[in-house]
């Protein structure tokens, strides 16, 4: 998938009126991601997605590996999406719902399963659910 196309999906599903709400809630999702798993993990998952897109989850990686892999559940990654993206956590929930689709269906592989399975139960539905899903 090229990088117009992702950002055109999750604008359509989204819901979006301009191209840099979908921009602003891809950064905000997938950075927000690459707190929150690991480096080795966000490495792999940004290397399937196009470069502009993969190097979101590439922002927060430090060196050395410290500051990644940080444990926070739903509550915590939705305030974190909201404050990035500029909007309230409810439509943060859907902006990372939306995104997390669009990723899984970037990429190839079981590397959404691995990232589902690298988080916390509560997160795990929110990868899960996708634009149509119930939380």
């Amino acid at each position: 998938m090229q990088h117009d196309e992702f950002i055109g999906k999750v604008q359509a599903r989204a819901h979006l009126g301009a191209r840099d709400q979908a921009e602003r809630a891809c950064r905000a999702t997938l950075e927000t991601l690459g707190e929150r798993i690991t480096e080795g993990l966000a490495d792999h998952l940004a290397a399937q997605l196009p470069h502009e897109i993969g190097e979101h989850l590439r922002r927060t990686e430090v060196l050395g590996g410290l500051g990644s892999g940080q444990h926070f559940g739903r509550e915590e990654f939705v305030q974190r999406v909201a404050d990035r993206a500029g909007v309230d956590t409810s439509r943060a929930t859907y902006l990372a719902r939306v995104v997390l689709e669009v990723t899984e269906e970037a990429t190839q592989g079981k590397i959404m399963d691995k990232v589902r399975d690298s988080l916390s139960q509560d997160l795990r539905h929110l990868a899960s659910a996708g634009s149509q899903g119930h939380l």
